[in-house]
């Protein structure tokens, strides 16, 4: 396992401005193929942050985000949204030739976001992302990915996305048994078209998301939903009860397959669940 680069142990990068996603996915695609430059990769987490300053919010974006995830349409960003503003930075990040793990057939397992205030589509971002705590896993290895994001100086936000590699060892399946679903407080179907839609307003163009054979190669039978658009459906189910500061956490279980229907559950003391209708979970988080 590669070492763990400190925060003074790493290299400020600025950007001119926020990379293109489509551009990196297409590199990550080819380098995949065999003979195609997938070559070596990186034992440690690659030692630099990458920053670009001055990101205004896209209100049309913004608009079509609120709609795709279903948050009322407002000036006030969900707290989903910076990451979506800020990915293509993570992108450029993990589709780096000395990031030691492929971008293509990693699987977002995790997520936690922290809104210290509001913020408003009339302020501008500086973003800022780097890796860190590159650990094993009985399925392989993770890593998380930290992205945050500034307002003249003070950090207003921060994600942390845990991506799994997966890698062939023996055994590697979760112990004990799976406890009960709890009851559902409300029932959404899920069409096909939510993989295309979010990818359009998040720039995750990932295949698995957006093309019934992209899903196949990598082992699933049809698309599934973004895990970061799970998420994002069930706060904005919570959207009356969110304070303006708190941290929402959540772990990816079973993908959503497209198109389903899937239970929302509230849960006391801030959780909430995802599950199918077969009572699996999707996901489960807690606001804290």
């Amino acid at each position: 396992m590669g070492a763990r680069p400190e925060s003074g142990s790493r290299t400020p990068v600025e950007l001119a401005g926020m990379p293109a996603a489509g551009a990196l996915y297409r590199r990550a695609l080819l380098g995949a193929l065999p003979g195609l430059g997938g070559g070596r990769r990186g034992a440690d987490l690659p030692a630099v942050e990458l920053t670009v300053g001055g990101v205004s919010v896209d209100r049309a974006q913004l608009a079509d985000y609120d709609r795709v995830c279903g948050f009322r349409l407002s000036d006030r960003l969900p707290a989903t949204f910076p990451h979506v503003m800020g990915f293509p930075l993570a992108l450029r990040l993990m589709t780096a030739p000395d990031f030691p793990l492929p971008l293509i057939g990693l699987v977002h397992v995790g997520n936690r976001i922290t809104t210290h205030r509001p913020i408003t589509a009339d302020e501008k971002l500086d973003f800022t992302t780097y890796a860190e705590n590159l650990r094993p896993h009985g399925r392989g290895r993770q890593v998380d990915v930290v992205l945050i994001g500034s307002v003249d100086g003070e950090e207003v936000w921060r994600g942390v996305s845990t991506y799994l590699g997966r890698e062939r060892k023996p055994g590697g399946r979760d112990p004990g048994e799976r406890p009960a679903a709890p009851t559902a407080t409300a029932r959404w179907p899920v069409e096909p078209r939510v993989g295309t839609q979010y990818a359009r307003v998040s720039g995750d163009h990932n295949p698995i998301h957006t093309s019934r054979l992209g899903a196949r190669l990598f082992g699933f039978r049809r698309p599934i939903a973004h895990g970061m658009w799970s998420k994002a459906r069930c706060l904005a189910a919570l959207e009356a009860r969110l304070p303006d500061a708190y941290t929402v956490e959540v772990v990816f279980k079973l993908p959503v397959p497209l198109p389903s229907t899937v239970s929302f559950a509230l849960l006391p003391d801030g959780g909430f669940a995802l599950h199918d209708s077969r009572g699996r979970p999707h996901l489960t988080g807690l606001v804290r």
